[in-house]
């Protein structure tokens, strides 16, 4: 049986009632995206109240990724099974009860357990989300329904340690998941009276292919997020952890091109742009969530900024974003969507460029204008990908396509991370060994010999003390200048896929739509 082609919305609403079902599924996805990082500046105060050790208050966030990742890829069944409608009424309502049993833990394991029920009620909200919005607007209106949705998926990470450590330092830790409260009672509210229901497809579960991208996906992430604490492949947890997620992978590879009835409808990815956008995405999250995880430390571990004045900083990223959005909502299917991704891309690598020009003892201008540049990239990649990657898809598949966007980007922010944070190790090391091999007797003025009889024996070990502790400093700089220029050459590394995208204003109705099982 035909479905709808792609380029027709299902549930077109008139636009007072649009703009209300817009603003509530908008404020489910705030809700989910600002606690991938809202958590993250409280956990040392979790972790003093909580009685736990540093490598176990990192399973707070390490249970909440995991169990998004699991719980993410069946998104697209759950909707056909239940209603749209219903199962993103019943993630919000239990991502906002699990918010208030993390804000009344007690023990270390009741907030993993409760983080673990966040994480997988959360994870089919942003993927119902987005569909809903490309099934009530028109398609002549999906560039700025993708602006709005971009808007929410690209500050949430952004404003989360702002918003997270002004709540910690002038309440509790307890109010960094309480504030959800009200904010999931309205958005419930608003969805229950206004959102359209859709229609039911009984779907046949293929249990053993769930199974097995499940194994693949918390190996993946287990090895990711506790890799660098366990030192890697010489601790056998993470040796484990990488021998599930490969042979997990191959099987489920294996399982989705013989299983008469696999997980995701094969056809999916025969779709050039769609296949090309899950790349594409996942570079996005590495640049996204991997900016993320350098700069706020970089600024207040070398710069001296507060935690919220490096929230402050990185704001402008934010501006940037927003700002181009909007441009890039407006332009989507009057340009070539691929030529908007392209400059995209080359805003985010000049910018990465500009942050290796950075000087250990510079002001906050290049931060903040490196920062908008790298926003403006990041919008103009975002919004115009998505509208090409759901072009030539059926409206039917569009909320396990949306599903599996965010978990591209969900496990590329992952591995950038990992990437980066081990890289900056390493190359602190190597910075370390090399400025350290130019400091000797001849590279430092001789001092009278008398004073070294009379001043050394006191002052010395504090003297060598200071120049050990200023080459520390200079040599995490430069570590950080190093992983600035690696994410600059994985930008730019990814221009060639535009080339195997169609064009975006032509795909619409230029070929005959996708067909499901």
């Amino acid at each position: 049986m035909a479905e709808t082609p792609a380029h027709e919305a299902t549930h077109p609403l008139p636009s007072g009632e649009r703009l209300i079902v817009t603003i509530g599924v908008m404020m489910a996805v705030l809700l989910q995206v600002l606690d991938t990082t809202i958590a993250n500046v409280a956990l040392p105060h979790m972790q003093a109240d909580l009685s736990a050790s540093q490598d176990q208050i990192n399973w707070v966030l390490t249970s909440y990724i995991v169990a998004s990742a699991i719980a993410l890829p069946i998104s697209g069944w759950l909707a056909d099974r239940v209603g749209r409608k219903r199962l993103l009424l019943i993630s919000v309502v239990c991502f906002t009860a699990a918010s208030v049993l993390c804000a009344t833990a007690t023990s270390l394991g009741e907030m993993v357990m409760f983080r673990a029920f966040q994480g997988v009620s959360g994870a089919f909200i942003v993927p119902l989300a987005q569909a809903t919005l490309f099934d009530i607007n028109p398609r002549e209106k999906h560039g700025q329904a993708m602006a709005l949705f971009g808007g929410g998926v690209m500050i949430g990470p952004i404003l989360g340690p702002v918003l997270g450590g002004w709540l910690t330092d002038n309440y509790n830790w307890r109010w960094v998941f309480l504030v959800n409260l009200p904010v999931g009672i309205l958005c419930t509210l608003i969805m229950m009276r206004f959102m359209p229901k859709t229609e039911t497809h009984r779907r046949q579960f293929d249990m053993f292919g769930f199974v097995l991208l499940a194994l693949a996906l918390a190996g993946l992430q287990l090895f990711l997020d506790r890799g660098e604490q366990a030192d890697w492949l010489s601790s056998w947890e993470i040796r484990i952890e990488l021998g599930l997620a490969i042979a997990a992978t191959w099987m489920f590879i294996v399982h989705m091109v013989t299983a008469e009835h696999p997980l995701f409808d094969r056809s999916m990815f025969k779709d050039r742009n769609f296949a090309t956008g899950m790349l594409f995405m996942a570079v996005t999250g590495v640049l996204l969530l991997a900016g993320l995880a350098l700069l706020p430390p970089l600024l207040q571990n070398l710069y001296g900024y507060s935690v919220l004045q490096s929230g402050f900083l990185t704001a402008p990223r934010g501006v940037g974003t927003l700002i181009s959005m909007l441009m890039a909502g407006r332009l989507t299917g009057k340009i070539d969507a691929r030529i908007l991704v392209g400059i995209g891309v080359c805003f985010m690598g000049v910018s990465l460029y500009m942050m290796t020009g950075f000087a250990i003892d510079q002001p906050s201008q290049p931060v903040i204008l490196s920062g908008v540049v790298q926003g403006l990239g990041l919008g103009l990649i975002f919004v115009p990908l998505q509208s090409l990657a759901f072009e030539t898809l059926p409206a039917k598949a569009r909320t396990t396509a949306a599903a599996l966007l965010n978990l591209s980007r969900n496990v590329g922010g992952s591995v950038g991370i990992s990437v980066v944070s081990t890289q900056l190790v390493r190359m602190t090391q190597v910075a370390h060994a090399d400025l350290a091999h130019n400091i000797t007797e001849q590279t430092i003025p001789t001092l009278d010999p008398t004073m070294l009889q009379t001043v050394f024996p006191v002052a010395g070990p504090a003297v060598l003390a200071y120049i050990n502790m200023e080459i520390n400093r200079q040599a995490l700089f430069i570590a950080y200048l190093d992983d600035f220029k690696l994410m600059m050459l994985v930008t730019f590394a990814v221009l060639p896929l535009l080339l195997l995208m169609r064009r975006g204003n032509q795909v619409g109705g230029g070929g005959p739509p996708v067909h499901m099982d």
